[in-house]
């Protein structure tokens, strides 16, 4: 029998299915949704073949929906901070984040042309299921990478009851990883890329806290690629149709090799400031540099972090009286010099989570027959 710390539902390996050494303990499903409360839905769009045709095809695109507390906590707001590598992308809902160090509302993952369809659809989504919240201003957090060498991405094929239906599908346990959700048309190291979770457990004193990652991970140039340490990619460059000037005769530029987008969240049950939420998202590109990236101008690399402790002091509200003498937030929250085991935990789950995107998937065929191949996993484990 197999563990969903090592394979997925269907029992294909994930890279701890493949013996690849890695470091840190993994929570009992390996995913974001060890971070209790935590929900993971998604919508997969696969249709046609052959040319591109605007609005008709192919269609290699979805939607990843994250909801932080689940639906039954739609509202309570988490501590959260945000931190880019480089801004060559968008994350919406964030200059709220900075100023007030928090969100209530659900994460939404897509292509970068479906960011307008995934913010409708969240406001949508929340009159429908809490009429309420909608009363008052709604900033949803809706994040983006490029899928555009194998998705119609100018096609408009990603539409607001397609995030609806990524919400309303959340849920608890395993994570599906690979060519799905918003994941489903990207490419990461010149491989089939897309969708990737881990988790950690961090001890403290007698409490034992989850940190855990998801990425949709588009990035990345082959040569680059290095797994467990081992500088893999230079060994791995035969198959790789993504190495041509298909850019210049498509687009009209050329961008260099590992142009491309990932984005991170990054959670935890563990008690935080936002200001420390900002502090785990910044770590995330350690994780990222130990799979091999040096990061790309081209590349838009956008991370939030975070806690689904209690934070009702960050509740904002409008009193309509003054305030009383005994009205003040508060918060418990690790101190500083505590903070190392849980930055390890995000560098070690980021790592992870890009190798389950590569691992867990297959050769995909979209527009135009642009071919993105998998992992050659024979390969890579002969080296390793």
């Amino acid at each position: 029998m197999t563990s969903p710390q090592t394979h997925t539902t269907d029992g294909r390996p994930r890279a701890r299915g493949l013996a690849i050494a890695l470091t840190g303990r993994p929570g009992p499903l390996n995913a974001i949704t060890d971070v209790p409360g935590i929900e993971v839905g998604e919508v997969t769009l696969i249709a046609g073949d052959g040319s591109l045709q605007v609005g008709s095809g192919p269609v290699r695109t979805g939607v990843t929906a994250i909801l932080p507390r689940g639906r039954d906590g739609l509202g309570r707001p988490c501590a959260a901070g945000w931190h880019t590598l480089n801004g060559n992308g968008e994350m919406t809902g964030t200059t709220w984040i900075e100023e007030v160090g928090a969100f209530n509302l659900p994460v939404v993952l897509s292509n970068t042309h479906a960011v307008g369809a995934c913010h409708t659809g969240v406001v949508s989504w929340v009159n429908r299921v809490r009429p309420q919240l909608a009363r008052q201003w709604l900033l949803p957090v809706c994040g983006e990478t490029w899928d555009g060498y194998l998705n119609d991405i100018n096609g408009a094929h990603v539409r607001p009851e397609h995030v609806e239906a990524a919400l309303d599908a959340a849920a608890s346990g395993p994570v599906a990883e690979g060519s799905v959700g918003g994941g489903t048309g990207m490419n990461c190291y010149e491989f089939k890329g897309g969708n990737g979770t881990a988790s950690r457990v961090v001890d403290y004193g007698a409490h034992a806290f989850t940190v855990a990652a998801f990425v949709q991970a588009n990035f990345g140039a082959r040569h680059e690629l290095t797994v467990a340490g081992r500088h893999v990619g230079p060994m791995l460059t035969e198959d790789n149709p993504m190495d041509s000037d298909w850019f210049a005769a498509d687009l009209g530029l050329r961008a260099p090799p590992g142009a491309g987008s990932v984005i991170a969240v990054v959670a935890t049950d563990a008690p935080l400031l936002p200001g420390q939420c900002k502090a785990l998202a910044r770590r995330v590109p350690l994780g990222l540099a130990r799979t091999g990236t040096t990061g790309s101008h081209f590349s838009g690399d956008i991370f939030l972090a975070f806690s689904t402790a209690d934070a009702d002091g960050l509740q904002s509200g409008f009193p309509a009286d003054p305030p009383a003498d005994d009205e003040f937030g508060t918060m418990t929250f690790i101190p500083w010099g505590r903070m190392d085991a849980f930055y390890a935990a995000v560098v070690q789950s980021v790592e992870e989570a890009v190798l389950n995107a590569l691992v867990v998937n297959d050769d995909m065929i979209g527009r135009d027959g642009h071919r993105s191949p998998r992992l050659p996993i024979a390969a890579v484990t002969a080296l390793l």
